[in-house]
């Protein structure tokens, strides 16, 4: 088994530590207060400032970033920490957009390579940002699986912002997940009325039945007013549930680095 540490700096923001590797996913490091657009007459206010510091990140290796198009995802201030960020794994439309990265359809692969440290192999997985037929209108986002030799519970999944689809069923077939990073807080826009644009805690937990994860760890459920659901309702429908996936869930405190047995 592996060590490694993960830090949530807020929202879908993580540092992940593997092997002398530090990873970045879905840089957000403006201040709270300001709205964003998401399009489509949608847009949201940020409430919660992130718990690190840009100028407190460590140098990053790599961010993977599920998508570029929303404020939630990638801010102002996280745009400008990609050029120095090493590589960037990203969808094939924010590499057009971006002009820089790697872009990567559903199920393609890279990897991570340096000199005494584990290749880290990085899969796109499928990722739907709302109901049937809203991609086109929400844009193209994808999640990753990250696979490095020592893995012993299984593979790293972290599900980008997406509702459960036939995609996301796709990974629980395909891979075996240990750590699952799920992107969560059942996103409503009033114009949209009762549309969901990301999991609701009853989908975390029929996809937490599908791929058993010895650790799920919940991340952008908060800081945002267009997250209806939070902690607590998470926690909720997941101690209803018989077995102990309950005890499977894992609530990371944000600035606070939690270490992880892989």
């Amino acid at each position: 088994m592996t060590q490694i540490r993960i830090t949530h700096i807020g929202g879908p923001t993580a540092l992940l530590e593997i092997g002398g590797w530090r990873i970045l996913t879905d840089p957000t490091f403006d201040p709270p207060g300001r709205r964003y657009a998401f399009g489509w007459g949608t847009s949201s206010r940020k409430t919660t400032g992130p718990a690190v510091s840009l100028s407190d990140l460590p140098p990053v290796d790599a961010v993977l970033l599920s998508h570029d198009h929303h404020g939630d995802n990638l801010d102002v201030a996280g745009r400008t920490m990609l050029p120095g960020a090493g590589t960037v794994i990203t969808t094939v439309a924010a590499v057009r957009r971006l002009g820089h990265g790697e872009g990567l359809r559903p199920w393609a692969t890279t990897e991570l390579r340096a000199t005494g440290r584990p290749t880290v192999t990085v899969t796109a997985t499928p990722a739907r940002h709302g109901p049937p037929l809203s991609r086109p209108i929400a844009g193209a986002v994808i999640g990753f699986v990250l696979q490095w030799p020592g893995q012993e519970r299984g593979a790293l999944w972290i599900s980008g912002d997406t509702v459960l689809f036939r995609g996301v069923r796709e990974v629980a077939r395909r891979f075996d997940i240990g750590t699952a990073l799920l992107h969560l807080g059942a996103v409503r826009f009033p114009v949209t009325g009762p549309l969901y644009y990301s999991m609701t805690a009853r989908q975390a937990l029929r996809v937490c039945r599908r791929i058993r994860p010895a650790t799920a760890i919940p991340v952008h459920y908060e800081g945002w007013q267009h997250f209806s659901q939070g902690r607590e309702t998470v926690e909720r429908h997941f101690a209803g549930e018989h077995g102990d996936l309950g005890e499977r869930l894992h609530w990371l405190t944000p600035g606070t680095p939690a270490e992880l047995t892989v």
